[in-house]
C-alpha cells in the first residue's frame, strides 16, 4: 500500500499514484485538515499541503465569482503549473478534496481524469453511507 493511512484514504489515493510521474497525493477536508496522504510525504508536509490547498481553493472560488461578477462560484478544479510540476486539486460535493502532485512529465489529462474519477467514487460512497430519513431525504 502506498498510502500512509489505511482504509478510507488508501482506496482513494493509491489509484492516483498509478499514473506515471505522479509523486504524491493528499485527501483533505475543505477546511484544510488531512484525512490521508501518500508515503512520499511526511506528516508535517501533508499537513502543510492541506492547509495551503484549502487556502488556495478559497481564493480561487472568490476569484472565479469576482471575475463572473457573481456572489458565489462552485469550484470544479484548480491546476497549478510550476517548474517542479503540476498540482491538481478537485473538491467533492461533501466537503473533502483530493490534491495530487506530478512532476513536469506527468500527463495532465490522465491525472485529471483519475483524480476526478476518485472524487466521483468518494461522492458515491458518501451518498451510499449518508443516513436517510423515512421519506428518503437526508437527516437533519
Amino acid at each position: 500500500m502506498n498510502s500512509r493511512e489505511t482504509g478510507e484514504s488508501a482506496w482513494v489515493l493509491d489509484p492516483i499514484l498509478e499514473i506515471p510521474h505522479v509523486r504524491a497525493a493528499v485527501l483533505l477536508t475543505r477546511d484544510g485538515l488531512v484525512s490521508g496522504f501518500t508515503a512520499a510525504l511526511a506528516q508535517d508536509s501533508a499537513e502543510r499541503v492541506a492547509a495551503i490547498t484549502s487556502t488556495v481553493q478559497g481564493a480561487c472560488r472568490t476569484a472565479a465569482a469576482a471575475f463572473a461578477d457573481a456572489p458565489v462560484a462552485q469550484l470544479r478544479q484548480v491546476v497549478i503549473e510550476s517548474d517542479l510540476g503540476y498540482i491538481l486539486v478537485a473538491p467533492t460535493a461533501h466537503g473533502t478534496c483530493v490534491a495530487a502532485f506530478g512532476d513536469p512529465e506527468v500527463r495532465l489529462d490522465l491525472l485529471g481524469h483519475r483524480v476526478h474519477s476518485q472524487v466521483a467514487r468518494l461522492g458515491e460512497k458518501a451518498m451510499a453511507a449518508a443516513p436517510r430519513a423515512a421519506d428518503g431525504g437526508p437527516l437533519v
